[in-house]
C-alpha cells in the first residue's frame, strides 16, 4: 500500500512541476552589446509571475557566452553607478514582476562567444527556484542602444569591464541605479 501512494505522490509532483513553469512569463526580451565584436553583452526583459507563491531568479545560462551572471547597478561611495554580480538573485513576487532593464538589473554574458550582431537571435535559460528552468529566445536589437539617457540609465554604457579578471565592484560611467529595477506587485 505504501507503494502505491509513494508511486501517487510523486506523479503528483512531477505533474505539478510544468504548472509552475507556466505561472512564469517572459516578455520584451532582448539584447545588447556596446560595440560590434565586444566581449560582453546583456539582456534585458520583463519577467511576470502569474503563480500564488513568490519564486526567485536565481542565475541563467546560455551558449553564447563563456560566463552568464546576473548583474545589477549600485551608487558607489564617489557617487558613480558600479555594476556588480548578484549570486542570490530577485525574487518576483506572486502576481508581480521583475524588470530587467538597462541601467539596473540584467543577465551580462561575459566572454562572448557568438557575434551578437542585430538580428541574430539565441536561447537563454533562465533557472528559477521554483518554476525551473524556463528558456527564452532573445534578440539582439541595437537599436534600443540609441535609447534616451534619462529613460534607460545605460546609454553610452561601455560593458568592456567585464572581460577584467575581477568582476564585482568595477566603476561605471553609467547614471542608473539599482532603485530603477525592483520586482513589483502587479
Amino acid at each position: 500500500m505504501s507503494r502505491m501512494f509513494l508511486a501517487a505522490a510523486l506523479t503528483a509532483a512531477c505533474l505539478a512541476a510544468p504548472a509552475f513553469a507556466q505561472d512564469i512569463v517572459v516578455h520584451d526580451a532582448y539584447a545588447i552589446t556596446s560595440r560590434p565584436g565586444a566581449p560582453t553583452g546583456a539582456a534585458f526583459m520583463v519577467i511576470e509571475n502569474h503563480g500564488d507563491t513568490a519564486d526567485r531568479l536565481v542565475s541563467a545560462s546560455a551558449d553564447v557566452a563563456e560566463r552568464v551572471e546576473l548583474h545589477t547597478h549600485i551608487m558607489g561611495d564617489d557617487g558613480t553607478a558600479q555594476m556588480v554580480h548578484v549570486p542570490e538573485g530577485w525574487e518576483i513576487p506572486a502576481g508581480g514582476q521583475l524588470l530587467l532593464a538597462r541601467g539596473s538589473h540584467h543577465v551580462m554574458f561575459m566572454g562572448v562567444t557568438a557575434a551578437l550582431e542585430d538580428g541574430f537571435v539565441f536561447p537563454v535559460t533562465l533557472h528559477f527556484e521554483i518554476a525551473g528552468d524556463v528558456v527564452v529566445e532573445v534578440p539582439v536589437d541595437l537599436s534600443r542602444l540609441a535609447g534616451d539617457a534619462a529613460t534607460d540609465g545605460m546609454s553610452g554604457h561601455d560593458m568592456s569591464g567585464h572581460d577584467a579578471p575581477a568582476m564585482e565592484g568595477h566603476g561605471s560611467d553609467d547614471a542608473g541605479s539599482a532603485d530603477e529595477a525592483q520586482a513589483h506587485s502587479g
